[in-house]
């Protein structure tokens, strides 16, 4: 029983470090961009979407208000109380709801770590992303056009921590607290993809998950998305063994598309703004919209 345990400990040390080697440049080339954008063009972003509110573009400002969303460094507590204090000077419900949608799915230190999956999933994450936000933002428009979508009452913004006057020192603070808020969870991944690559076949995978069980397999993908997601560069090494054994590009795209957007503190956050009626209605479109995302992926993929 010894000689079985540690045989299998050196199998998955060894995937482990395979993983590791493989993936672990782009966590560390994520943290040093996340870090930039945070530092140095934060406020510049934020600025530049403030700055749109009285632009006379009706519900085309969904388009520039969910990619501004993306390039924003913020989790969702750091883009609620922005989101709150542009409401009380006017900013449109529909513009902040892509400016928020998108926000939650995504960010510029995801994106980089995403390089590590590919191309063509980088691109599919970034795409289905942008048209999620758009997507919200137009179903907030029609949906209630002659009525408030967020509550934010209470929220005011928060104090940014990138205040040291030496800009080197305030990037390396920044870098340090991305390591201590994804270390744990990058490192979980790569254990959690070691021993999936140790014990799950690949061929079940494949058919389960790949091109071969279609719809099946997105709207799994999309579910398993809501209890597996914690942190993004966690899911990183998951999805990149997924994808190596057999995983749909659609059914990683559904994946990225719930797994940030039902990260419980995400949705605790969001029930706040939103109440329950329109909380609901929040988790009934992203699960349509990751799977809908996930099948037309497919067919282009």
């Amino acid at each position: 029983m010894v000689d079985i345990l540690r045989r299998e400990a050196v199998y998955i040390g060894y995937y482990f470090t395979v993983q590791l080697r493989q993936i672990a440049g782009y966590w560390v080339l994520g943290m040093v961009i996340g870090s930039l954008v945070s530092v140095f063009a934060k406020d510049a972003i934020h600025g530049c979407f403030a700055r749109i509110k009285d632009q006379p573009w009706g519900v085309w400002g969904v388009v520039p208000a969910s990619i501004l969303g993306i390039a924003s460094p913020l989790c969702m507590y750091g883009t609620i109380p922005i989101a709150a204090s542009l409401a009380r000077h006017g900013m449109r419900h529909d513009w902040l709801a892509a400016f928020m949608m998108s926000s939650v799915l995504l960010n510029p230190q995801l994106l980089f770590y995403s390089t590590a999956l590919g191309g063509q999933a980088m691109a599919a994450r970034l795409v289905s992303c942008t048209l999620c936000g758009i997507a919200a933002g137009l179903a907030v428009h029609f949906a209630y056009r002659e009525k408030p979508f967020f509550d934010f009452k209470g929220f005011e913004p928060r104090a940014s921590r990138d205040t040291d006057p030496n800009l080197f020192l305030r990037f390396l603070k920044n870098v340090g607290r991305n390591i201590r808020a994804t270390a744990g969870w990058f490192l979980l991944g790569v254990l959690l993809s070691a021993l999936f690559q140790r014990y799950v076949p690949a061929d079940g995978f494949a058919a389960l998950f790949g091109k071969s069980g279609e719809g099946f397999g997105v709207l799994m993908a999309a579910t398993i998305g809501v209890p597996l997601y914690a942190c993004g560069g966690g899911t990183i090494p998951l999805l990149h063994q997924w994808l190596v054994s057999g995983m749909s590009m659609g059914s990683a795209a559904a994946f990225m598309i719930t797994g940030p957007a039902t990260k419980i503190t995400n949705l605790g956050a969001l029930k706040i703004v939103l109440g329950a009626k329109r909380f609901f209605l929040y988790l009934a479109f992203v699960m349509a919209f990751s799977f809908l995302t996930g099948l037309v992926v497919n067919l282009i993929v």
